[in-house]
């Protein structure tokens, strides 16, 4: 400043240089922080997702019209809000869902009709997501990949038997 209390020109131009050094960084810092956490509540979402498809799953109920591995798909893309098919590669998510069924003994992969019966494993996952980063700086060519699953173990079986998978 001078003595009559005016910026002169050649300080009036540092403050608009100084101000975009400081500036720009710290954007970067919070869009990065926001990404980093947007992608956490993508992953505890879809977790919570596959979780709640095993809860489904194991009193072995089934919707109206459908078998129970595709009832416990319907839930696990209700429960998804709508993640799922934004996250599946292809934009269709229940072809990425897994439902597995093992024996308690021997921990065999059972399949076909009866694998469902209480006291059976029930595993259901969701495979092969990406996650693009939303700010560029930290985009790659690959996107991150993962998967979510969860597992628990089949009620006993209803009286009328287990239900059609």
């Amino acid at each position: 400043m001078n003595r009559s209390g005016k910026l002169s020109r050649t300080r009036r131009g540092s403050v608009l240089v100084e101000s975009s050094f400081a500036i720009l960084p710290l954007l970067a810092l919070m869009f990065g922080i926001i990404d980093i956490a947007f992608a956490i509540f993508v992953r505890n979402t879809m977790q919570f997702a596959v979780r709640q498809g095993v809860r489904y799953a194991v009193t072995s109920q089934t919707m109206t019209g459908l078998g129970q591995d595709d009832s416990i798909k319907a839930v696990v893309r209700t429960y998804s809000m709508g993640l799922l098919d934004g996250l599946s590669p292809d934009g269709d998510g229940s072809r990425h869902i897994a439902i597995n069924y093992y024996d308690p003994i021997g921990l065999t992969l059972l399949a076909g009709a009866g694998s469902n019966v209480g006291g059976n494993i029930v595993v259901v996952s969701c495979n092969g997501l990406s996650w693009a980063w939303m700010v560029p700086l930290l985009r790659s060519t690959a996107p991150m990949q993962f998967s979510v699953s969860s597992a628990d173990i089949m009620e006993a079986t209803p009286l009328a038997g287990a239900p059609t998978r």
